[in-house]
């Protein structure tokens, strides 16, 4: 089966998208298929790899590190070249249009939905409920358009089950359980607090900041090390003079990465509209539990001890390290590791190959925790 790729804001800094877009394309790859992947550049380009082909069309700079394409007619002319059996559109703006080409040229195409469009937006408008009625009609449509729509957690599906969409498939992501994985950690003090994130609004990242001066007015030794890039790197920096914490801005060595998550005592993941929560899943399988906001999709990744679900402010993110704190550390960092270990690429690539060949169950429409 030939799969064609199709993404925007891919680039080196663009965290669970990119992500995900590679490991499910690696993991193709390996079950026998042909990958492809297409994403703006700043200029036209093909490369051949072991991970398949490699194409870039044209797309101007949104923000640092990040390209989108405004003319989707070059994607269009690529599709007709690579003439493949189904396309992935990881896009709910101008690459949809692959859904109409796939029609029309009796191709497969799947949306892989990585963000709720609502719960994204609802920090940049003032007025939500006229974002919500034209957010369900463009998933309407979507929905409408596409073969199916996939979906990495209840949260993240619920925006497309709300309007009835009937063709939503739930396969949760995975995590590199080999780079990713328990290190040596000191407990003690002082206390080691991580969060990976990019640095933007809808992430929440001030509560990282806000959960750090709680723990100091308690008496509690912290330290923060704050993992990522964004255009609220400078105002946080700003708020966090005087604070133990330290910016370490993008890391492009995963290694170092899972260093840093590994040697900590506890993780923060303070979005509270996370449509995964694939850090999460990466502090997990180092062994560090997380505190996760109450809302979201992040929370569908805890278990018992490996984690806990609070109000979204620097007090509630305080009580829940102390909560953590709390626990033995041998068992809390087993139950994190555990709780990972339920989550291999493998498992998620096996789920994507049955939705992208026109298998697959559906959405279960079951409530509660995310099983894996």
């Amino acid at each position: 089966m030939r799969i064609v790729q199709l993404a925007n804001l891919y680039s080196p800094v663009s965290g669970g998208l990119r992500t995900a877009v590679d490991a499910l394309g690696r993991g193709y790859v390996r079950a026998g298929h042909e990958r492809v992947l297409v994403f703006p550049g700043p200029r036209p380009s093909v490369r051949e790899g072991e991970h398949g082909t490699v194409i870039t069309v044209p797309g101007p700079s949104v923000a640092p590190g990040y390209r989108f394409v405004l003319d989707p007619r070059p994607v269009l002319r690529v599709l007709e070249r690579l003439k493949p059996q189904v396309v992935e559109v990881s896009d709910k703006a101008t690459l949809t249009v692959a859904a109409r080409w796939g029609r029309r040229h009796g191709v497969r195409s799947v949306l892989f939905s990585h963000e709720r469009l609502d719960a994204i937006l609802s920090s940049r408008v003032p007025f939500p409920g006229l974002l919500e009625r034209g957010g369900d009609r463009w998933n309407r449509r979507l929905a409408g358009a596409f073969d199916a729509v996939v979906a990495t957690s209840e949260f993240s599906a619920a925006e497309f089950l709300r309007v009835g969409a009937e063709n939503v498939h739930l396969v949760p992501l995975g995590v590199d359980l080999r780079t990713f994985r328990p290190c040596f950690s000191r407990p003690g003090r002082p206390v080691r607090l991580v969060h990976l994130s990019r640095l933007s609004r809808e992430k929440r990242p001030d509560l990282a900041l806000a959960a750090v001066r709680e723990l100091l007015r308690r008496g509690v030794d912290v330290r923060l090390d704050v993992i990522g890039e964004g255009n609220l790197r400078r105002p946080l920096a700003r708020a966090a003079r005087g604070l133990p914490v330290t910016f370490h801005g993008h890391l492009g060595s995963r290694a170092e990465l899972a260093r840093l998550l590994g040697t900590a005592d506890v993780a923060l993941a303070t979005c509270p509209v996370e449509s995964f929560g694939l850090a999460v899943l990466e502090a997990l399988a180092c062994g560090t539990p997380v505190v996760t906001a109450d809302s979201g999709a992040a929370r569908e990744l805890l278990a018992p001890g490996a984690g806990v679900a609070v109000p979204a402010s620097g007090r509630g993110f305080a009580d829940g390290v102390e909560r953590m704190l709390s626990r033995p550390v041998a068992d809390r960092r087993a139950a994190a590791r555990r709780r990972a270990e339920g989550y291999p690429w493998k498992a998620a690539v096996e789920g994507m190959i049955r939705v992208l060949s026109g298998g697959g169950d559906g959405y279960p429409g079951s409530g509660g925790t995310l099983k894996p």
